[in-house]
C-alpha cells in the first residue's frame, strides 16, 4: 500500500514529531507508516486523512499486487 503521508507532512513543513502529535501517536509509528512498515487502523488512516484534508482512499492507495492477495 503506498501513502501520501511523508508527501504531504514536508508540504505542510511539519517534522513527524510533530505529526505524531497532533495523531496522538508516537513518532516511530509515524515513521513506520511513511516507510509502508506499518498499516495504520482505520480510525488513525481516518484520522490523517482528516488532518490533511484529504479523502482517505487519496491519502492511502492500494497497488494491483495488494488487491491481488
Amino acid at each position: 500500500m503506498k501513502n501520501r503521508v511523508r508527501e504531504e507532512r514536508v508540504r505542510r513543513e511539519m517534522s513527524q514529531a510533530d505529526l505524531a502529535s497532533v495523531l496522538l501517536v508516537s513518532r516511530q509509528t509515524v515513521i513506520s507508516i511513511e516507510n509502508g512498515r506499518y498499516l495504520p487502523s482505520l480510525p488513525l488512516a481516518f484520522r490523517i486523512a482528516r488532518f490533511f484534508e484529504m479523502p482517505v482512499e487519496k491519502m492511502f492507495e492500494t497497488n494491483e499486487e495488494d488487491e491481488a492477495t
